[in-house]
């Protein structure tokens, strides 16, 4: 599949770093490091825009390795890029550790994985059928 890309960043465009990787990462576009505080959040721009298909979004991951070692995440995990979106893409990081970080300019913040969707329409009705699970949620199953 081809997504048509403008890229107005100072960085190659996102790529898959391993052949059978899911994401694109992609990369901070900015001139300068940016200090995110202890629970601090902040918008980061990708100097990317997409035409996404229709019938497809983008969703914006955080990177594993940023969580693990750093305490870094996007806030509103998974983020959604509609396909009639046509701005800028921006990532929102969130500091979740006890300590400084600092962003450097062209550092890889978030992977980009392009999924398929579907539209649906509710169908209001009286009941729902029955199942083995029923309405337990939350733990219901046990731990294993």
């Amino acid at each position: 599949m081809k997504i048509k890309v403008i890229n107005r960043s100072a960085f190659d465009l996102p790529q898959y770093e391993t052949a059978n990787a899911v994401g694109l990462d992609v990369r901070a576009n900015t001139s300068e490091a940016i200090r995110l505080a202890p629970l601090e959040r902040a918008l980061v721009p990708t100097g990317l825009y997409v035409e996404i298909p229709e019938g497809y979004e983008i969703q914006v991951r955080p990177r594993s390795g940023l969580a693990a070692k750093y305490g870094i995440s996007v806030a509103n995990a998974p983020g959604t890029i509609d396909p009639d979106y046509r701005g800028e893409i921006k990532v929102i990081l969130v500091n979740l550790s006890n300590e400084v970080f600092e962003l450097k300019p062209g550092e890889r913040i978030a992977q980009l994985v392009v999924a398929q969707f579907t539209r649906i329409e509710w169908e209001s009705v009286e009941q729902l059928s029955d199942t083995e699970r029923g309405a337990g949620g939350f733990g219901s199953t046990g731990r294993k």
